[in-house]
């Protein structure tokens, strides 16, 4: 029996946001490609798009050492629920945000850093 787009999709829907992260690190591995380099690849009109970058995302690579407060602030930043929260700090590296502005990465990525994280901005 073969699976459609659509069961994909709500399959990943009832997956953790850990899950999901340790789902496309394992499709990374496998096909030997990178999500990241597909997302920045794929917009806007060559080289203008890559000379003058409007969205920017925000890009967790280290819960740090105060692990507690970084998950704190990844509440605040995106919502998320305690345990999506703590799934993308353990998940590390994972994206906070996407597609934002520089002002508003830059305010992210200033939160995080505070509350002991290392953080990327792209």
């Amino acid at each position: 029996m073969s699976l459609t787009k659509d069961d994909i999709i709500n399959a990943v829907a009832e997956m953790s946001v850990k899950d999901v992260v340790e789902l496309i690190e394992a499709m990374e591995e496998k096909f030997g490609v990178s999500a990241a380099a597909a997302v920045v690849s794929g917009g806007g009109a060559g080289g203008e798009a890559a000379s003058e970058q409007t969205e920017f995302d925000v890009i967790l690579t280290s819960g740090g050492d105060k692990k507690v407060n970084v998950i704190k602030a990844v509440r605040e930043i995106t919502g998320l629920g305690l345990k999506e929260a703590k799934g993308v700090v353990d998940g590390a590296p994972a994206p906070v945000k996407e597609g934002v502005s520089k002002d508003e990465a830059e305010e992210i990525k200033a939160k995080l850093e505070e509350a002991g994280a290392s953080v990327e901005v792209k």
